[in-house]
């Protein structure tokens, strides 16, 4: 019993040594804590997590420039995802220490970006900064940030993504609805899946995913059901310019899908989305049935099941 709770020690101490970004402070108490019990599943499991950043931060030391590393970092926290996703077990403790980890450590390298350096990244800075204020906890500042990206890039849907995500970390998710559907919008293939945490959206992708799609494909499909499965229910009435916009690229879209029909799986769930838009539209300035009824006959036809969800 002492020793379990000698080692349960060294491993609260291992993951608050991690949250100060001290990986090697956190290595060498794993490796006490595996002198203490060589078999224990959390200590082995953890120490795999760790030998697997200390291979990948050897290769920081020959990058000079700190937005490099800090991407680099970010890259590596990707490739983590996947790693940790292989290793037997399910320790919450252990992943969430080496997130902290993680985006704390590239939160410094951004942080140290030399002020002249600090315009020509102004905008791309903001959102990293954001991002990984957002992946360390410290939501507050995430949201200052990332609000600030967003007033520099106002139709960047990866930026309202990330945007919504942490008002939905916040737990303000009225806001983080309204911007999700916005985002995913503007450009769903441009928002980076990997980096959203909320529950409410990664419930949403796993659902879209448990349908066979992947990549690009998941990506469009995620505004559809979005609003088939009630996620995307805060809407905005649109502006009579941005409703011709709408219109406009709901044209080419469609002329974009009868002459390239490799591009249907893309451009099918891209069209439908607009569609649902153009109906909410129409629907808000009370425009004739008729109309509408002509936008509920293409989904129709693109695809009949869409149609009969979205109908029911």
């Amino acid at each position: 019993m002492a020793e379990q709770e000698s080692v349960s020690a060294l491993l609260s101490n291992a993951y608050e040594s991690l949250r100060s970004v001290d990986l090697a402070a956190a290595t060498d108490l794993l490796d006490r804590a595996l002198a203490v019990d060589y078999e224990h599943p959390e200590v082995l499991y953890a120490l795999k997590c760790a030998n697997f950043w200390s291979e990948r931060l050897q290769r920081i030391d020959s990058m000079q420039n700190p937005f490099e590393r800090g991407e680099f970092v970010m890259g590596q926290w990707r490739a983590f995802q996947s790693f940790a996703a292989k290793l037997a077990g399910d320790y919450e403790p252990c992943r969430y220490a080496f997130k902290r980890f993680a985006f704390s450590l590239a939160l410094q390298h951004y942080r140290a970006l030399p002020p002249e350096e600090n315009v020509s990244h102004e905008a791309d800075l903001a959102l990293r900064m954001g991002r990984c204020l957002k992946g360390a906890g410290d939501f507050d500042a995430a949201l200052k940030y990332l609000e600030s990206a967003a007033q520099a890039r106002k139709d960047d849907a990866e930026v309202l993504a990330e945007l919504a995500d942490t008002c939905a970390l916040s737990g303000d998710t009225r806001s983080s609805k309204a911007l999700f559907r916005e985002a995913f919008y503007l450009g769903a293939s441009r928002i980076d899946l990997d980096f959203l945490e909320s529950e409410m959206l990664r419930r949403l992708i796993d659902r879209v995913a448990s349908l066979g799609y992947s990549g690009s494909e998941l990506s469009e499909w995620i505004p559809v059901y979005g609003n088939l499965l009630g996620v995307f229910t805060v809407k905005r009435e649109l502006k009579a310019v941005e409703a011709g916009k709408l219109r406009q690229s709901i044209y080419q879209l469609e002329n974009e899908l009868k002459e390239n029909q490799e591009s249907r799986s893309i451009l099918v769930p891209r069209l439908i989305n607009r569609y649902f838009w153009l109906i909410d539209y129409g629907m808000s300035v009370k425009e004739d049935r008729a109309r509408i009824d002509e936008i509920l006959l293409k989904i129709r036809l693109l695809d009949a099941s869409i149609h009969k969800q979205y109908t029911a």
